[in-house]
């Protein structure tokens, strides 16, 4: 028999006789209640905790959802012998149970309630993510209440349903409720109702009705006692052994399985069908259906910030402190694969055990109708649904890191910005760095390990930076260097998210996947962090495919034991889960930090602009970019004014360039050997072969460095002249370069040298002086060049010899005992002269020996290789003298040589050499000023323009070349200003998404 005791109505009458099958709900009315039921209800629906985790009230919405109260059918007419004999049978209980209202609370049939609302709710909890974190909300009594009550004891205080069924009404269909009322029964009996789970799932959804918080310490020891009284009760008889209890659990743990599994499916379904919807009306926005302007998404202007950033010189107080999520690793633990997954493409280059990257790479990820990829500077999209524009990324991308290292490094801390759009991605910005390594191995910098870290450390010191940390799962934990790393950057592990790699490695290799558990939750590393993930990004094959990828993983986990035992809680596994995470933390410190850093480049706006006041007042404010482009049309105006330069002028430099390059050849290799004979015929056939030999070898290529170097000067005058006018000077290194590298690039025509050889020759052969003023100018000429000469050899005679007796006298001077040996030497010298003024260039070795003894007679003693030097300079004055007296004969020997008079004594064949040689100094001018004016000129500007195109996009040449305090604060005032602008407008965007 049933008690109708305080005990079973304490328990029981809170609310529920229901049955999802005969959709059956009962309740009874507040005011008849037992005392302790009532004060159980008004805990409960006091809705004190506006708190309460969300979860709680879905769950046990969907539980109730099917149960639809009924009103208990009438008994039919003509039944009353029948109620009659009730009321005189159990008039007793009647009487309690109009009371207590006991026909609605049937304790069974409470727990069976119970049951299906487990049941139901497991059905239904796929469809929602993991909240034990919010288990704080439940306090600790209540878990200790649910150790306390002895479910064999609270077994047999349940009633059998025959006593049961004698307190209703008649109804429809009692079967199954003594079915499942049974069946409950006997599991409660067993202490197992889905395994571990009947203390959490029954007495929480027993305790707890929807919108009411959980009880109190104190108000929840009447509860405890009333479940411990109703332990009392003794049941008849058991009606299932403990064998088929273990069959239908395992059974129902079967159908839970096939159940989530079937929803998981339905859910990837709706998930399918909800990315194609997105895409297509991101598409018809992108089209301009909707007529509205194109404006920039809120992540692409938060990463033009962050790209503005990465160039910004942060010398002053401000420092860039915008969030990132810095994804860090030990090389191979699967950091790439990570960011694969959530950019939803295989777009970074891999290799096995290499390491492939090589410096900072900051991924923009938006939601966009195509699945797209694109650098920052450049304009080309790549299709990332197409193998061969995926192949072409990685390539590229790899290019880009090669050249970012320096000669003799292995990594670099330039950064490479990439832009990757498409449908369902995460809007975040990520920057992937160098995977960390223990040892330096053959190949690489000896510093490789250091600068890995000093880039590391760069980025995670940032203290708004999300620090992804990426474990290989598959290796043991204790060879991890990164975690020591990240704990030193966040040891509070405010801004850290763990993430172990390769989980189905781990579960299959690790004999005790506890490890796994306790490195998820945070107990096997000294780091702390936000969360923790577990991911399994592929098989190890670089041909998989994402979408296989995702397939692989959400199969693995559906079978892992990690999940079904408990060991992983399901929103920490599959990188879809661990990129909405990152993703939500990311915006959340976005938020929380914006606003901070847009005040503190506000303020350093503000004194950079009154420093350049203070400074520069009436300059413009131009960064290097706008300097040297004007530096560069000033360049190009000096190149242009080179075309500008008269006919006359370029021949005129030239042929006085030209005559100083080759006069010394001239007079001392040519004519002073030809004028030693004193035969006409021979002096020109001398002359004619020493000019082809010259011509021939010579000549040419002496006339071609005399114009390119003329080309060259007459550039560099231009260029001076500039600088004299308005001009700055911090363009003059620059202008420095540009004319060396100028010059260097390049390189004469050289097939101008073959025909500028014939005209040479031409011009030399030609002995035919055609009237007077051609033999006056080569008479003026030869004079110039003669004294000229004889001016030089004085100067180095007098060089040799020392002062003469009036600068002795006069300027305090005495010789040196060489300048006295020499001039007694020269003396003894100018004494042979004179005795033979037709004596040859050079000097007998009897004569030498003759000066010496006539010297050494006088107490000097001198030493022949010093005669003979004193003699080349002595007999070449003595030369040029002798010359110029003739020179001055002949300047009336036109008559004679116009008529051919050969047996004439005045003969001057050197007057037509010097003619000769005049007259190839014309032509060459003309032709070298032809070939400048329209070819090297032209060539040389051409030259100019590359070497400025290839400087303006080498920004570290232009940093180096033009400097300067000015130059350097108009770059930063231009660059916080530009952050500025780019912040506000993302601060406004932000706003407005709110």
């Amino acid at each position: 028999m049933l008690r109708v005791g305080s005990n079973v109505a304490c328990l029981a009458c809170r609310n529920l006789v229901s049955n999802n099958n005969m959709g059956i709900r009962f309740r009874v009315p507040l005011q008849k209640l037992h005392p302790l039921s009532r004060a159980i209800h008004h805990r409960y629906s006091a809705n004190a905790n506006p708190q309460r985790p969300p979860h709680r009230t879905a769950a046990r919405h969907f539980t109730s959802m099917s149960r639809l109260p009924i009103r208990p059918p009438k008994p039919p007419p003509g039944s009353g012998g029948r109620g009659h004999q009730q009321q005189r049978n159990f008039w007793g209980l009647r009487l309690a149970a109009r009371l207590l209202k006991l026909r609605y609370i049937l304790l069974g049939s409470a727990v069976g309630g119970g049951y299906t609302a487990k049941k139901s709710y497991e059905e239904w909890k796929e469809f929602l993510p993991d909240f034990s974190e919010y288990n704080w909300v439940i306090p600790d009594f209540v878990w200790e209440l649910s150790e306390q009550i002895d479910l064999e004891k609270l077994t047999k205080a349940l009633p059998e349903i025959e006593e049961i069924a004698k307190l209703l009404p008649d109804m429809p269909d009692m079967s199954k409720i003594g079915e499942n009322f049974a069946f409950l029964k006997s599991l409660l009996s067993t202490g197992v109702i889905l395994g571990s789970e009947v203390k959490g799932a029954g007495l929480h959804l027993l305790l707890e009705t929807p919108g009411e918080p959980p009880l109190k310490a104190t108000e929840a020891a009447p509860v405890a006692a009333a479940a411990a009284a109703a332990t009392t009760t003794e049941s008849s008889d058991k009606q299932y052994k403990k064998s088929s209890d273990k069959e239908k659990i395992d059974q129902l743990q079967e159908d839970l399985v096939r159940t989530q599994m079937k929803y998981q499916r339905m859910l990837e379904k709706l998930e399918k069908e909800n990315k194609e919807l997105r895409k297509v009306v991101l598409q018809k926005d992108d089209k301009g259906i909707h007529q509205r302007k194109a404006k920039k998404s809120l992540i692409d202007l938060y990463s033009e910030v962050l790209d503005i950033l990465s160039d910004f010189d942060t010398n002053y107080d401000t420092q860039d402190h915008l969030p990132r999520v810095v994804v860090v690793g030990d090389q191979s633990a699967g950091k790439t694969s990570v960011l694969e997954m959530i950019a939803q493409a295989r777009i970074f280059p891999r290799g096995s055990g290499e390491m492939m990257t090589r410096s900072p790479v900051k991924v923009t990820l938006s939601e966009g109708p195509h699945h797209v990829a694109m650098f920052k500077d450049s304009g080309r999209e790549f299709d990332l649904s197409k193998e061969e524009d995926l192949s072409a990324l990685r390539r590229e991308i790899e290019l880009r890191m090669k050249k970012s290292v320096k000669e003799g490094q292995t990594v670099s801390p330039e950064t490479i910005s990439l832009s990757v759009k498409g449908p369902g991605i995460q809007r975040m910005v990520l920057v992937d760095l160098p995977g960390c390594i223990s040892t330096v191995t053959a190949g690489m910098a000896a510093d490789t390990k250091e600068t890995i870290f000093s880039i590391s450390k760069a980025y995670m010191q940032n203290p708004n930076a999300i620090i992804l940390c990426i474990q290989d799962g598959s290796v043991d934990a204790e060879r991890s260097i990164v975690t020591d790393l990240v704990s030193q950057m966040d040891p509070q592990g405010k801004r850290t998210i763990f993430v172990l790699t390769k989980v189905d490695l781990a579960e299959k290799n690790l004999a005790s996947p506890n490890r796994i558990q306790q490195i998820v939750e945070g107990k096997l590393f000294p780091m702390k962090a936000l969360g923790y993930f577990a991911v399994v990004t592929g098989k190890g094959s670089a041909g998989e495919s994402i979408e296989s990828i995702k397939d692989y993983e959400e199969e693995f986990f559906q079978n892992s034991r990690l999940l079904r035992d408990g060991m992983l809680k399901p929103h920490q596994v599959t990188t879809k889960n661990l990129s909405l995470a990152v993703s939500d933390c990311f915006w959340k410190m976005v938020r929380e930090s914006v606003e901070q850093q847009a005040d503190a480049f506000k303020a350093s706006r503000f004194n950079l602009e009154t420093e350049w006041k203070n400074n520069y007042p009436r300059l413009r404010e131009l960064d290097r970019n706008e300097l040297f482009e004007k530096a560069k049309n000033e360049i190009l105006d000096e190149v242009i004014s080179l075309s500008q330069v008269t006919p006359k002028h370029w021949e005129a430099i030239l042929q006085k360039k030209l005559w100083e390059r080759v006069s010394t050849h001239v007079i001392e290799n040519i004519y002073l050997p030809a004028a030693q004979s004193m035969n006409s015929g021979t002096f020109n056939t001398t002359v004619d072969i020493k000019l082809k030999q010259w011509t021939d070898k010579q000549l040419p290529h002496k006339a071609l460095e005399v114009a390119w170097e003329t080309l060259q000067e007459e550039f560099a005058r231009f260029m001076a002249e500039y600088k004299g006018k308005d001009q700055d000077d911090i363009f003059d290194k620059l202008k420095e370069a540009v004319k060396d590298e100028s010059v260097k690039r390049h390189q004469w025509n050289e097939r101008a040298m073959d025909s500028l050889r014939v005209i040479q020759h031409n011009a030399l052969e030609d002995r035919s002086i055609t009237d007077k003023p051609q033999w006056d100018a080569a008479i003026q000429f030869m004079e110039e060049t003669l004294q000229s000469r004889l001016k030089d050899t004085e100067s180095v005679i007098g060089d040799m010899v020392g002062p003469d007796w009036k600068q002795r006298w006069m300027g305090w001077t005495n010789r040196t005992s060489e300048q006295h040996v020499r001039n007694e030497t020269k003396n003894e010298l100018e004494r042979l002269l004179k005795l033979n003024e037709d004596h040859t260039a050079y000097l007998a070795n009897d004569e030498v020996t003759t000066v010496r003894k006539n010297l050494e007679g006088r107490g000097v003693d001198v030493d022949p290789v010093l005669i003979k030097d004193t003699w080349h300079q002595m007999y070449r004055r003595h030369f040029l003298q002798k010359a110029l007296t003739h020179c001055n004969l002949c300047k009336r020997g036109f008559y004679y040589y116009q008529r051919h008079f050969v047996d004439s004594e005045l003969e001057c064949n050197d007057v037509v050499l010097f003619w000769r040689i005049q007259r190839m100094l014309l032509i060459t001018a003309n032709t070298l000023r032809q070939q400048l004016t329209n070819t090297e000129v032209r060539r040389l500007e051409k030259n100019v323009k590359e070497v400025l195109e290839d400087f303006g996009e080498d920004l570290e040449k232009k940093s180096h070349l033009i400097t300067g305090r000015r130059v350097q604060l108009a770059e930063d005032l231009k660059k916080v200003r530009e952050i500025q602008e780019k912040l506000e407008a993302f601060i406004e965007a932000l706003h407005k998404e709110k």
